[in-house]
């Protein structure tokens, strides 16, 4: 194998990592005496994807994100899971003339190409995986190869037909067990179970669209129910008012934080859980998808040392992750950053991250008043969603503070009446705001099922009016990867409103926003919809999801 690599200087070369971040790593290596690379990750210097991308690279390998792939049945069924982890390695699928693909973390793993090939008596192909995803992609794959969720379901709403009277507790138990472990496995972030006349449907939201789940009988309802709330500490006798909560369900060893809401209908007592499985890895931004010009534009605003940036957009629209993604950029050695964040999903060195706490009184606003005593030269609010709240935000901005936060709006520029119905002074506002970047997550197409088609008249001209003189484009079709949707996993698409002098001269007079919309796009701002269909002539989505999302 190659000679042995210094891995500081390799992500320095690719502009990963600088000087600063390296020697404090290898400080902190002294003290500890943990691995660089595993260092620089814990740090969030690089993600556990640049870091395996890079060292794919220098040994000549080709990487795949195991948050992007799902392990094929027959591949898993060729090597048990014992051997896959001693090997150290994960079977991937059966590739050209039936060789395996295989997944390691170390280049230098000979040992899984030794055992894969007395298995096969093929050599495999071998790819470069992170390390984040590999045990929890190794522990979910074989699982549920050897616990066919779908067919327990079955045979489980097949005996409650044969039940006479109240369903049994063991019953409901495992009945919800299932719920929770097919909802993990399809990828849901939430589980829907809605009461109908004579069934209880349950629902998956997935990549942001609800998929039907199952059909349950409907005597199984309230066993359910009052399951769930017993789990969530809730009044099980109350069914006429709304209820929240919240339980912790473990799974493979991964905590999931469970937030349940109730709301009475005419059939029964509709239940959302939704699904925290804590934080994804962070990324960069220039991993969101976003065109190059807006990612530099992004960037410009973020080295900014003082008024507010918000990223706008509807729960579920990745709001986090690019707040996250930009706070990357900023330098967090030299620059005081404190959060407050309900709930902190995303750990970051440097930074002091803080957790809403509504028991105690400790919400944004609380806060965000005793931050001002923390010496901070950034603030990140989790929400501001009160008068409060976005007073401090903007007394802070203008005190010399970097304020990131982000707010429910539909769009860019209506963040703008949104914060003057909180009540803020039109001129402090156009005092504060630096910048509102809007957006939405639009699902992409299948990789494993994508084909081309003829694009209709509509279509065409729908492009045509976009600057794309198109024929043809792609689109998915299905396959057991998209669970027959076309799509699988999503691309965020954003419109950068950056306030300038013209436009606060706009907030602090009053105008309409759309005189703000035509001033803004005069200045170069690109609308959700043209950023949306710009993705759909690249092949990354389709026409008919632009429309669903941003038309």
């Amino acid at each position: 194998m190659a000679a042995p690599i210094k891995i500081g200087e390799l992500l320095k070369a690719k502009g990963l990592l600088n000087d600063k971040q390296l020697q404090i790593a290898l400080e902190q290596q002294k003290v500890t005496g943990a691995i660089l690379g595993d260092l620089l990750i814990r740090l969030g210097f690089v993600t556990a994807s640049e870091f395996a991308r890079t060292i794919a690279e220098q040994f000549h390998l080709d990487f795949i994100d195991l948050s992007e792939v799902q392990p094929h049945a027959e591949a898993l069924h060729l090597v048990p899971k014992d051997v896959a982890e001693k090997g150290g390695f994960v079977p991937l699928a059966l590739v050209e003339d039936g060789k395996l693909a295989i997944g390691i973390t170390n280049p230098s793993n000979i040992v899984a190409v030794d055992m894969v090939t007395k298995l096969t008596g093929k050599q495999p192909r071998v790819f470069l995986v992170d390390s984040d995803n590999f045990q929890e992609t190794l522990e979910k794959s074989y699982f549920f190869i050897t616990h066919p969720i779908q067919q327990r379901m079955e045979q489980l709403i097949g005996s409650i037909k044969l039940i006479t009277g109240a369903v049994p507790g063991a019953t409901i138990a495992e009945l919800i067990d299932l719920l929770m472990m097919d909802g993990i496995r399809k990828r849901a972030t939430d589980i829907h179970i809605s009461p109908a006349e004579d069934v209880t449907h349950v629902f998956y939201r997935i990549d942001g669209v609800l998929q039907h789940g199952h059909s349950i009988q409907k005597q199984a309802h309230n066993g359910l129910i009052s399951r769930i709330k017993v789990l969530s500490q809730l009044d099980i006798a109350e069914q006429r008012l709304p209820q929240d909560g919240a339980f912790t369900y473990e799974f493979l060893s991964k905590r999931f934080d469970v937030r349940i809401s109730t709301v009475p209908t005419i059939f029964g007592e509709n239940l959302v859980l939704r699904l925290l499985a804590g934080s994804g890895p962070l990324v960069r931004l220039e991993s969101l998808g976003l065109p190059e010009d807006t990612t530099r534009k992004v960037k410009r605003l973020f080295q900014k040392t003082y008024g507010i940036i918000l990223i706008a957009g509807p729960t579920g629209s990745g709001k986090t992750t690019t707040l996250y993604a930009a706070l990357r950029e900023l330098n967090r050695l030299e620059r005081n950053t404190i959060t407050v964040e309900d709930p902190v999903e995303y750990r970051l060195s440097f930074v002091k991250q803080s957790q809403v706490n509504e028991k105690a009184g400790f919400d944004f606003a609380l806060a965000a008043r005793n931050f001002m005593r923390q010496d901070p030269d950034v603030m990140l609010l989790g929400e501001i969603r009160d008068e409060e709240t976005a007073k401090i935000a903007v007394r802070a901005a203008i005190t010399g503070h970097l304020v990131l936060s982000t707010i429910h709006t539909n769009d860019a520029v209506t963040a703008i009446p949104r914060l003057l119905d909180l009540k803020l002074d039109a001129f402090l506002l156009s005092s504060a705001l630096t910048a509102v970047i809007a957006q939405r997550l639009v699902r992409k197409i299948c990789p494993n099922c994508r084909e081309e088609y003829d694009l209709d008249e509509e279509e065409q001209e729908l492009f045509r009016q976009h600057g794309f003189e198109l024929k043809r484009a792609v689109r998915g079709g299905s396959c057991p990867e998209c669970n027959g949707t076309g799509f699988l996993g999503r691309v965020a698409i954003c419109e950068v409103l950056v306030v300038d002098d013209a436009i606060r001269q706009m907030i602090f007079e009053g105008v309409s926003t759309g005189t703000i919309v035509e001033s803004a796009r005069k200045r170069g701002m690109r609308s959700l919809l043209e950023d949306g269909i710009t993705k759909a002539s690249e092949g990354l989505t389709t026409i008919a999801e632009i429309l669903r999302v941003a038309g």
